[in-house]
């Protein structure tokens, strides 16, 4: 949800970032963005968690300025908004604001749209719509919020990879499931038509879902009619791990496409060279005819958490992991001909929920803190993310 930026505090943001010549991360990565020609617009940085500027300013107060404009510069990187929960009237309006904006300032913004019924298995992000006439309704009041701006759609994260059935809350007939099935073919009809948006599906992330087990849930999803898919969204997975991913996928789609059994498609447990050999003798589709696909670099600096071994019964390597950093800048020029787009999906700095890695907690015993709810600021986790970028957030370091 877009969150207005008080005054003071968008005096306090552009104090830091003038104090330590912090380029603007708006700039960066300018290129034919969508629904135009030639060299279009960069994406959007929306308004912060008002938060992330108190924490700043906690900062300064303690002689911290280089730790303050490292939080300052991380939420003025772009960055995807989050909608889900609101009315039809609130995210129709809120949308249209967001669109608005982002077409004034010549950007394109990344839309992650969270209101899919039965959301993240009724876990941390538990909520979204009641069911799929509420979710049709929904959909449709986000499709006149973006009317013919530009727009990104990162549709419904762990909406594919973590279905009804997945999680023991479909019944005998896979009920659930279907209707998860027709709520992302509806969004998908009713997103990708307009003038200037790509609709991209969900995937998980390459520590999750085989390629020979997703690509039957994303063509069931509706894929076909979509521009394609995205992975890693609030995950740690590298970008060449997510490239590779998505590379892989793309294929397996195109060879689908053409009557291939997906059971035959290499996976990213394969060996490259052995994959790729696969991929030039059976996939001949040229890129610009195959699904493309974005992926979230919005905390995968130092990749992935290894968590002590046989210290907890759950380790939860998703939830709030320690020693995590920012990764590369989002760009709609990522050089790879598959790829449109290296965004950060999840907002950095917010929480990913409780965690207790199957502990009794409260206290998350990676942390020693009670972590906050998802979605909430958690100032530990958002200095560690910044200090530890990769590559560095600020110059000089």
């Amino acid at each position: 949800m877009r969150r207005r930026t008080p005054i003071w505090l968008a005096a306090l943001s552009a104090g830091l970032a003038a104090l330590l010549a912090v380029p603007p991360a708006h700039a960066a990565g300018a290129t034919p963005a969508v629904g135009t020609a030639g060299r279009g617009p960069s994406l959007y940085v929306p308004d912060a968690n008002p938060a992330a500027y108190r924490q700043a300013l906690d900062l300064v107060r303690a002689g911290r300025a280089r730790d303050a404009a490292g939080i300052v510069a991380m939420v003025n990187t772009p960055q995807a908004v989050w909608f889900g929960d609101q009315t039809p009237a609130e995210v129709e309006k809120e949308i249209r604001s967001v669109v608005r904006d982002a077409g004034r300032k010549g950007a394109v913004p990344a839309l992650a749209l969270y209101d899919i019924p039965g959301r993240d298995c009724s876990n941390y992000s538990a909520g979204g719509a009641a069911d799929t006439a509420q979710y049709k309704e929904w959909i449709d009041a986000v499709a006149r919020g973006i009317g013919r701006g530009d727009a990104i759609v990162v549709l419904e994260p762990d909406a594919l990879a973590l279905l009804p059935s997945d999680c023991g809350q479909d019944d005998a007939q896979g009920t659930k499931t279907a209707a998860r099935y027709t709520e992302v073919n509806y969004a998908v009809d009713s997103l990708e038509p307009l003038r200037g948006t790509r609709v991209y599906l969900d995937t998980g992330h390459p520590g999750w879902h085989s390629v020979n087990s997703i690509v039957p849930r994303l063509i069931e999803g509706g894929v076909a009619r979509a521009s394609g898919f995205y992975t890693n969204a609030s995950n740690y997975n590298t970008d060449d791990a997510n490239s590779w991913y998505g590379k892989l996928i793309s294929s397996c789609l195109a060879y689908a496409d053409g009557g291939g059994d997906v059971a035959q498609c290499p996976n990213q447990w394969w060996a490259r060279t052995d994959a790729q050999t696969w991929i030039d003798t059976h996939v001949t589709t040229p890129p610009s005819r195959m699904k493309h696909f974005v992926t979230d670099s919005s905390r995968n600096g130092r990749g992935t958490w290894t968590p002590p071994s046989v210290k907890y019964t759950d380790a939860q390597d998703w939830c709030n992991p320690p020693g995590r950093g920012l990764g590369a800048r989002p760009t709609l020029r990522t050089g790879d001909p598959l790829q449109d787009a290296r965004l950060w999906i999840k907002t950095p700095g917010e929480s990913d929920g409780l965690c207790l890695r199957g502990t009794a907690g409260p206290e998350d015993p990676e942390r020693r803190t009670v972590d906050p709810k998802a979605g909430d600021w958690f100032p530990q986790q958002a200095l560690e993310l910044s200090q530890l970028a990769e590559p560095p957030l600020l110059p000089g370091k």
